[in-house]
């Protein structure tokens, strides 16, 4: 799908997690971009992990609903040592998924050094280095409270930048079939 120089659309970009999910929003026209908004989904003060997936899931379908993305990028889970910590981050991503797959929202994954690499040009900076240089791209001026905000700001700024240099090595779904299809194995 090629763009045309004065194409426009929406990103939204999401860091799962199950205590604080970051999320941002970003405007792209051509190759410009631009802030929407950006924030997080405080999920702390619920004990229960139901809980926080539906809170996820109506958090993101709000967010959906108020600024009308073309298409979502999350980070996509890592690979740690505590298998539970992994097993709750990859509900949270897949709830926040669901709600825009139930939209026909297209999404696309991205892993975390591919990320940072894409906004500052190194795989292995820090978050701090990542919100500097976000700061710098989209001119504003505020430090979120939580850097969440901008980790999931830089997920839509790294979908930006694949997508204009054709270098994406991002998993795309359009719906449901398309997601099932290539996640055959995760349904067993």
């Amino acid at each position: 799908m090629q763009k045309s120089a004065d194409s426009e659309r929406i990103i939204l970009g999401i860091d799962p997690g199950t205590t604080v999910l970051g999320y941002g929003l970003i405007r792209e026209i051509g190759k410009q971009l631009s802030l929407i908004s950006l924030g997080v989904i405080k999920l702390d003060h619920l004990s229960d992990h139901g809980l926080k997936l539906q809170h996820i899931f109506q958090k993101t379908t709000a967010l959906i609903e108020q600024y009308q993305p073309d298409c979502m990028a999350l980070e996509a889970p890592f690979y740690g040592k505590n298998i539970q910590v992994m097993l709750k981050l990859g509900r949270a991503q897949g709830v926040a998924m669901a709600a825009a797959l139930n939209r026909d929202i297209p999404i696309f994954e991205y892993a975390p050094r591919k990320i940072k690499q894409s906004v500052t040009g190194n795989g292995n900076a820090g978050k701090e280095q990542v919100a500097a240089m976000l700061k710098t791209l989209l001119k504003f001026e505020e430090t979120p409270q939580f850097l969440d905000a901008t980790d999931g700001l830089a997920v839509a700024v790294c979908h930006a930048f694949q997508n204009n240099s054709r270098g994406g090595a991002a998993k795309s779904y359009s719906g449901w079939k398309d997601f099932i299809r290539d996640n055959a194995d995760r349904l067993r």
